[in-house]
């Protein structure tokens, strides 16, 4: 972490850099400054030479004009490393540039400053790979950033870069939002496109960012989002957010709400629960929401069949090198990798198939128009960031999860399942008397109802401003 780099958001540092306070390139060195000095190891790959001659050239009219930005290392940068997080693909180099990556530096003007540690095949939320190692939290050294956007999460909240991309297949925006004390959307499905190498697998994976503020994240959608022809199921543009944010409180007002602390049938620490809901009822309060109780929220699980479906893209990436390379693996892949070798049939298709049909009938009924809700109101996380090594936990502010199951994404599974728009905010800390970690509240909403989750989360930045970086 570094005071040299700028501490605002992005959408500050193009003002400051239009108003000649600070040098895109100045910027660019005090970011590669705070790389070397960084304990974090959010960062995997720089391209130096190539990130000066942008910022040296950088058209500070443009949204994100010369600002210097992270990039997931599961997101495709020409000529950059392309491999996974995983040691057989370490080899690899991207041949073309991820849409959303094209668009923020061409359209918007970014700087590509680094690439950024991930989860290995974005799999599990804790990044820590045999290849680059274990990704660290700015607000304890020693615990996780999440995952799998770990090292973007880890490097925007120690204060290296004021924004990087993020991508979320079941959570790996939200759950390093809420553990590091951003901003995480994760937007319709199709919001932005996945091109120009479109693949859809289980059709759960979202891009975005993370983000120190609620006007960077509606930016980056207005830059990145709208329609490209190599991923068809990418959607329309829309009217652009960042400059109707706060319009639309009379639309809000008055919105049905349900408060779920076992969303998805997690298990919560009720420490957490606790702030997160009285966080939770002054926003209701704030925006004239009726809280609704007593409503169904009952959701089929279709963890193992997210996962069978979600292995089965990894095993085609690693078929020349698997089983040799088991050793090279981290274990959860490993372990998964066995467990679905010869279960993948047309009876477990169809398994899967009509899982997904029932989430879809249940997520349909709990937003229902008529008599279920607009949004639904939960935690982000099941508790406060974890050991950065891991394990996975299995209890969660003193409470064991049901027959020791742990929680991995199962309160934001569901949005990405159905593909609903939901977003964590930054919504306090809680003091185990050795730290004091970040906590999110998560809103999950109807399909593109994305600009009234912005306008909600703008509510709580106002009236309950978050530090954008962890102290230094």
């Amino acid at each position: 972490m570094s005071n040299d780099t700028w501490q605002g958001d992005a959408v500050g540092l193009v003002e400051a850099f239009r108003a000649g306070e600070r040098n895109p390139t100045e910027e660019l060195d005090a970011v590669y400054a705070a790389i070397d000095a960084s304990d974090l190891n959010a960062v995997c790959f720089t391209d130096r030479d190539a990130a000066h001659d942008a910022a040296a050239g950088a058209d500070v009219r443009k949204p994100f004009g010369g600002v210097p930005i992270g990039v997931k290392s599961l997101t495709q940068v020409e000529g950059w490393p392309d491999d996974d997080a995983s040691v057989p693909l370490k080899d690899q180099i991207a041949p073309d540039t991820a849409t959303m990556v094209q668009r923020v530096r061409d359209v918007g003007g970014a700087v590509l400053a680094a690439q950024m540690t991930s989860s290995e095949f974005g799999g599990v939320n804790i990044t820590r790979t045999v290849l680059h190692g274990t990704t660290h939290n700015p607000w304890q050294h020693g615990r996780t950033p999440g995952g799998s956007s770990g090292g973007s999460a880890a490097a925007v909240a120690g204060g290296i870069v004021p924004i990087a991309t993020g991508g979320d297949g079941g959570g790996s925006i939200r759950i390093p939002a809420g553990f590091t004390g951003l901003v995480g959307l994760k937007g319709t499905f199709g919001r932005i496109p996945l091109g120009p190498n479109a693949r859809y697998g289980n059709l759960t994976v979202s891009t975005g960012c993370m983000a120190r503020s609620v006007r960077d994240t509606a930016r980056w959608f207005d830059v990145s989002s709208g329609h490209d022809a190599n991923d068809p199921l990418s959607l329309p543009k829309t009217d652009p957010w960042e400059p109707a944010l706060g319009t639309h409180l009379d639309e809000l007002r008055g919105a049905r709400v349900a408060v779920a602390p076992d969303w998805g049938g997690a298990t919560v620490s009720p420490v957490m629960w606790e702030l997160l809901e009285e966080r939770a009822i002054g926003l209701i309060d704030e925006l004239g929401w009726q809280r609704i109780d007593g409503l169904d929220l009952g959701l089929p699980r279709m963890g193992a069949a997210w996962s069978i479906s979600g292995m089965l893209e990894i095993a085609e990436a690693l078929k020349d090198h698997w089983p040799e390379c088991a050793d090279d693996l981290t274990w959860e892949m490993r372990n998964g990798l066995r467990a679905v070798e010869g279960r993948y049939g047309p009876e477990e298709r169809a398994k899967i198939e009509r899982r997904r049909m029932e989430v879809n009938q249940a997520m349909a009924r709990i937003f229902d128009p008529s008599d279920g809700v607009d949004f639904v109101i939960t935690a982000s996380n099941p508790d406060v960031a974890f050991d950065a090594d891991g394990p996975l936990p299995k209890v969660f502010g003193g409470v064991e999860a049901p027959s020791g199951r742990g929680n991995n994404g199962l309160l934001t599974f569901p949005a990405n399942l159905h593909g609903n728009p939901a977003i964590s905010v930054p919504a306090g800390f809680v003091d185990d008397g050795s730290s004091r970690l970040p906590i999110g509240l998560q809103i999950i909403g109807r399909h593109f109802s994305e600009p009234l989750l912005l306008d909600a989360a703008l509510t709580m930045e106002r009236t309950h401003p978050w530090p954008l970086t962890a102290p230094n």
